[in-house]
């Protein structure tokens, strides 16, 4: 089930990005949870294209419909189906695309894998597709903070999820404001969504500079979890990090995955590194963190922190050495609308597939240890 992601909270995403309309199906979420259509679409809002200056300029609103699983604002504990109507393509401008393979897109391994493929958009290779990931996520995010503490293991509050921009090309956020947990209002605060104001305002010229140049950039996103039980993880394929790196390379333009200290703990001795117990307030803690919130694939209750690299956006406004579908030389100029960096709209995304792995994990030891509870 390639397009299904969960073991117990599962979601099922469909449709194309120049299609009628995206989807998704979320099934395993328990009934009676309060849920509106206002709360998925302010998600949504985050993520749609054409909410500033430095996204692409296509105008889709993104209005979402729920079309079963909810009665009188309350989930009923059947599968929820939810759609979002395309309504702002432009398919003329992927003409040349039937005829020659665009450089860094899945045009050419789609082809390949299945003899056919859906030039327009890039079809289900599109990041339109992670419009079912982020709604899916709402609700997982509602539930993680409904759900009550394990019995005997304490979380160490109400589960806080907050993702944010900390690299763009070459600029990159100062270390010691990247190391504090940020607010919602201080992420949001720019369409950057970095949390720190002079960093935000040199990527906003930075992408615009490229844009005006045809060309693109990529960047990091961290992502940071708190309030999380001890527990989580399910070793020794299924551990907690294991399945965040999943969910995070399963975006799309995603190139990079590493959590805790990552690939900077490979120049530290162990001696350095190793994250010293402590017990603080009566419970066994951390005094550093350079596990990243797990050890041996299990939530160990410190803040989680992780980081995704994607790339620069494949689409550039520039000619291009390629080949055509005989694979001839050919050249080829990006058209259409597209992001010049990809980084802003997915710190939703990736905020959405955090809640997605944590709550299936969730669910997966509570059903273990019958302690999942409201």
């Amino acid at each position: 089930m390639p397009n299904s992601f969960g073991h117990i909270f599962r979601i099922t995403t469909w449709g194309e990005s120049h299609g009628p309309a995206i989807g998704v199906v979320i099934d395993g979420c328990p009934p009676c949870l309060p849920i509106s259509p206002a709360e998925i679409q302010a998600e949504l809002d985050r993520r749609r294209p054409g909410q500033s200056d430095i996204t692409t300029p296509r105008k889709e609103a993104d209005t979402v419909e729920i079309l079963s699983g909810v009665f009188e604002g309350r989930t009923t504990g059947t599968p929820i189906s939810l759609l979002v109507r395309n309504t702002d393509q432009r398919s003329s401008a992927y003409s040349e695309m039937k005829l020659a393979y665009r450089p860094s897109h899945a045009d050419f391994t789609y082809d390949t894998k299945f003899g056919i493929r859906d030039p327009h958009g890039g079809g289900r290779s599109s990041a339109r597709e992670t419009i079912g990931r982020v709604a899916g996520g709402v609700f997982a995010k509602k539930i993680l903070a409904a759900a009550a503490p394990y019995a005997g293991r304490p979380a160490t509050g109400p589960v806080e999820i907050r993702a944010f921009i900390t690299s763009i090309h070459d600029i990159v956020m100062p270390s010691a404001a990247a190391a504090e947990f940020p607010t919602l209002e201080a992420v949001e605060a720019t369409p950057v969504r970095c949390p720190h104001a002079l960093t935000a305002a040199a990527m906003i010229e930075r992408i615009k500079a490229v844009r005006a140049d045809g060309d693109s950039v990529g960047g990091v996103i961290e992502c940071r979890v708190r309030g999380l039980p001890v527990g989580l993880g399910e070793p020794v394929f299924d551990r907690l990090e294991a399945d965040l790196a999943k969910a995070m390379l399963s975006l799309p333009a995603t190139k990079g995955f590493e959590i805790g200290s990552g690939f900077a703990g490979t120049t530290l001795r162990g001696s350095e590194h190793n994250d010293l117990f402590e017990n603080r307030d009566g419970r066994v803690r951390t005094v550093t963190n350079r596990s990243g919130g797990t050890q041996g694939g299990i939530s160990n209750g410190e803040e989680l922190v992780f980081r995704v690299a994607f790339k620069p956006t494949a689409t550039i406004l520039r000619n291009q050495s390629t080949v055509d579908l005989a694979g001839h030389p050919a050249e080829i100029m990006g058209k259409g609308r597209h992001d010049p960096c990809v980084v802003p709209r997915a710190v939703p995304i990736v905020e959405a597939m955090t809640a997605l792995v944590l709550l299936d994990h969730w669910m997966r030891d509570a059903a273990q240890n019958h302690t999942f509870s409201f």
